[in-house]
């Protein structure tokens, strides 16, 4: 593990690496499929999706069952997608082993905050679920689609909002949006072990970014480290 004496604050990315929401999304996906009369997918299918946002997810369905869809469809679709997201949020997933363990120790040393391609209302939804949300400083999700990893926005404005130079925010993620978007926002990054998308990152990673194999590692490294910042949780920032 590299030294994270010069990390001030940790970006994570959200599906994949703080919970494990694949059935969940599956469940919500299906559910807008059924209403337009289409054909479920599994969750191995499903889970390769994962990592580019409810439209992503929601085109590729849509390209599997080699329909072009219209404007009006895929608005209809996310409606329902979001509805089922926000009805049961995190009812069959849950919050990978040792993540409850890592926030809780983290939390009164680093400022974390979640950067995520999911839409923040949706985001917000899954970490209140969760139990994760009372810990962050902040929650960062693309509300728009250029806001989404690889793009470095999400970063760049975490960082500000946190009062930290770029190079001093570790982005902590499970695929190569994240480790993108950290190289792009000159952050240094990790990859988790556990997560949906690291089987797509090659041998060698990008510069300034190492793996992860437990969150007891990243732990560990952490409460080892320096230039520790304190600031307002998210139940307290408004």
């Amino acid at each position: 593990m590299k030294d994270l004496r010069a990390i001030e604050a940790i970006a994570f990315d959200l599906d994949g690496t703080l919970v494990d929401s694949a059935p969940d999304i599956r469940h919500a996906l299906n559910a807008a499929l059924e209403a337009a009369g289409l054909a479920h997918f599994d969750l191995d299918t499903v889970r390769a999706w994962i990592g580019d946002g409810p439209d992503a997810l929601i085109a590729q369905a849509l390209c599997r069952h080699e329909i072009d869809p219209d404007e009006a469809m895929h608005a209809q679709l996310r409606k329902t997608f979001d509805a089922y997201t926000l009805a049961a949020p995190l009812q069959s997933g849950g919050v990978f082993h040792g993540i409850a363990e890592l926030v809780a120790g983290l939390a009164r040393r680093l400022p974390m905050v979640v950067v995520t391609n999911k839409p923040t209302a949706l985001a917000r939804a899954v970490l209140r679920a969760a139990g994760l949300l009372p810990c962050l400083s902040g929650v960062h999700g693309a509300d728009a689609a250029d806001q989404r990893k690889p793009a470095p926005f999400l970063l760049l404005a975490a960082a500000q909002r946190l009062g930290v130079a770029p190079e001093r925010l570790l982005m902590v993620g499970d695929a190569p949006p994240d480790l993108l978007a950290a190289q792009a926002a000159g952050c240094p990054a990790a990859l988790v072990a556990w997560g949906y998308g690291g089987h797509a990152i090659a041998k060698a990673l990008p510069p300034r970014a190492w793996r992860v194999e437990t969150p007891q590692q990243l732990l560990l490294a952490a409460l080892g480290s320096r230039g520790v910042r304190g600031v307002r949780s998210e139940a307290t920032n408004h």
